[in-house]
């Protein structure tokens, strides 16, 4: 038994799995499509921690966010559950390499038929000498029995092997699940904190521009009235301040509905995060974004959950063709019994009531109308099929890379020239300020002016929002 043990993984059969190749550029632009402005990738700075990337916004609140997220989420419960699973199973697959050994026992009352077919041979005796069997047969006795049965079979053709090589594959594809659980949940509560915190930077913003839009209308009504304007620049002013007010319910709503999926999120109910979610100065679209580190593209491979999946999912389709092979070849299992049995109690546990039994049993397949070698086919093209599946999402993962980096820096850009707008904005209505001390022009002209700058303070936080919003979904198609 042990030198079988010992040759066991001689005789392995079926395919190792090999890593596959996956190609990846150099350097980020080198696989980038699209206008050479947006080929280039910042890269200085420090790397943050894997799975802790939201730390790149530098807010509190987030931060504890993210913790209750990772500790509440009812989707994450069932991601490790599933991962507690998949551990489970690769130990009942690993015990199939030991002997497996069962105690019985038990005592049983029992009558036998004088017309059973074990009597039989009462037939064959004489009459004299029947009649003291037939009583002796037909007498209700008690059976004790008790002892030990062991079997093992040894994994001659790495049967056993492969299937803890296909259960070690299901748990790696359960972590990457896991992974892409945590890295879904992390994302979607920051996206959604930045949604609350943008809906609360307008409405504040549309608030102060709806006083100064009324404040405007009251000055036009008395020029109106002193005839110095008509009533349709009145009209056309009112029509302006209904539609700033109109704009106010959707941020509100915005900002409510943002909230809600934060809560969902955390296992909440709804509201339960109103004193947290507060608005409040100085939030997460106020402070700069620090420079950060990509890395080298082939980690990519290393970090992305699906790929990481994928790449299970062939490794665990490739051992499933060696325990596919192994059902093709005999199979030989070991056994011993050894106990004690008697209908006499006081006679149990003597050495004459021992029963025992030991011997090999063989297991040759001769004919099954070819139904093993088609499970070997099946097998060899599943494994085909994940090898394609693991080479779209390597592709795949690319293209969204790629797409995740030309829309950040796109937005990146056109954050720029948002700030250079905002900022020059600022300082049209300061001069006009100015201007307005020393009665050059009216208060109108100064109303108008502070408007425009927060006209362009509105979109620069559309903007800064959008910026930190493609900076989640660059994270998340980097795996995090």
């Amino acid at each position: 038994m042990l030198l079988l043990s010992l040759s066991s993984s001689a005789c392995t059969v079926g395919p190792d799995y090999q890593p596959p190749q996956s190609v990846s550029p150099q350097r980020w632009g080198d696989w980038h499509s699209g206008p050479e402005a947006l080929r280039s990738t910042r890269h200085e700075g420090e790397r943050l921690r894997d799975q802790a990337w939201w730390k790149v916004f530098g807010d509190p609140v987030l931060d504890d966010l993210q913790a209750r997220a990772m500790q509440a989420n009812p989707e994450l419960h069932g991601a490790i559950l599933r991962f507690a699973q998949a551990r489970m199973q690769r130990r009942i697959v690993s015990s199939a390499y030991l002997p497996e050994v069962t105690l019985e026992g038990g005592v049983s009352r029992q009558k036998q038929s004088l017309y059973g077919m074990n009597n039989r041979l009462l037939e064959a005796t004489e009459p004299g000498n029947r009649e003291a069997l037939e009583k002796a047969l037909g007498d209700p006795f008690t059976l004790y029995q008790a002892g030990f049965d062991a079997s093992w079979e040894p994994d001659l053709w790495g049967r056993v092997g492969r299937s803890v090589e296909a259960a070690r594959a299901e748990i790696g594809m359960a972590a990457a699940a896991l992974d892409d659980t945590l890295l879904s949940i992390s994302s979607e509560v920051a996206r959604s904190y930045i949604e609350v915190r943008t809906a609360q930077r307008q409405i504040r913003l549309l608030e102060e521009d709806i006083r100064m839009l009324e404040e405007r209308l009251r000055l036009v009504r008395v020029r109106a009235g002193e005839g110095l304007t008509d009533e349709l620049y009145v009209e056309r002013q009112k029509a302006e301040l209904e539609a700033l007010r109109g704009r106010l319910p959707a941020w509100q709503a915005s900002e409510t509905e943002a909230t809600n999926r934060i809560a969902v999120l955390l296992g909440e109910r709804p509201g339960a995060l109103a004193r947290t979610l507060e608005a409040k100065p100085g939030n997460v679209l106020e402070r700069a974004l620090p420079d950060f580190r990509l890395g080298v593209p082939s980690e990519l491979v290393r970090q992305r959950p699906d790929i990481r999946a994928a790449e299970q999912s062939l490794h665990r389709a490739t051992a499933d063709i060696g325990i596919a092979k192994a059902a093709l070849y005999p199979s030989i299992a070991l056994g011993a019994r050894f106990g004690y049995e008697s209908y006499r109690d006081g006679k149990f546990g003597e050495w004459g009531s021992r029963a025992w039994s030991i011997g090999p049993t063989l297991d040759l397949p001769l004919f099954d109308a070819g139904r093993r070698r088609t499970v070997v086919r099946l097998r060899e093209l599943e494994q085909q099929e994940a090898a394609v599946t693991f080479q779209r999402t390597v592709l795949g993962a690319w293209q969204e890379v790629d797409d995740a980096l030309s829309r950040y820096h796109a937005e990146y850009q056109r954050n720029l020239h948002m700030r250079d707008k905002a900022a020059s904005s600022r300082q049209a209505y300061e001069w006009t300020q100015v201007k307005y001390a020393q009665g050059q022009v009216d208060f109108l002209e100064e109303i108008d002016a502070q408007r425009t700058s927060m006209q362009a303070q509105r979109e620069l936080i559309d903007s800064e929002a959008l910026l930190r919003t493609q900076l989640i979904a660059l994270y998340k198609t980097l795996g995090g």
